[in-house]
C-alpha cells in the first residue's frame, strides 16, 4: 500500500468503545487517527476510547472523500458493517497506533 501523503484523501470508520461508529476523513490518517485516540480528535470520539479502525477508503480528492464521506453516514450500522470485509482484521489502535497498510476497497 502506498503511503498517505497530503494529496491523498482517506475515509475512515472507526468503532468506538461504546461500539457506536464514527465516520470521518483526512489527508492525513496517521495523525488524525493520533489524534483520536489521544483526545485530540472529534468531540465525538473523546471518551469512547480505544477505538478501532474498522474501514479504510482512499481518494485522491477531498471532493470525492467529502462525498462518500456523506454518503456513508447515511447508512444505517448494519449496512456500514456490510462495508468491512472481516470483523477479525480490525486494528486495535491501543497496539498500532496506526495501520501499517489500509483495505483499499474502493466503491
Amino acid at each position: 500500500a502506498r503511503a498517505h501523503t497530503n494529496s491523498n484523501w482517506a475515509l475512515y470508520i472507526l468503532k468506538c468503545s461504546d461500539q457506536t461508529l464514527y465516520t470521518g476523513i483526512t489527508n492525513n490518517l496517521e495523525n488524525r487517527l493520533l489524534a483520536h485516540q489521544t483526545g485530540k480528535g472529534a468531540k465525538y470520539t473523546r471518551g469512547r476510547t480505544p477505538l478501532d479502525l474498522i474501514h479504510v477508503e482512499n481518494f485522491y480528492s477531498r471532493s470525492d472523500a467529502a462525498k462518500r464521506e456523506v454518503a456513508i453516514k447515511k447508512l444505517s450500522r448494519a449496512n456500514k458493517l456490510k462495508l468491512i470485509p472481516s470483523f477479525g482484521a480490525w486494528y486495535f489502535l491501543e497496539q498500532r497506533p496506526f495501520p501499517l497498510k489500509s483495505h483499499d476497497l474502493g466503491e
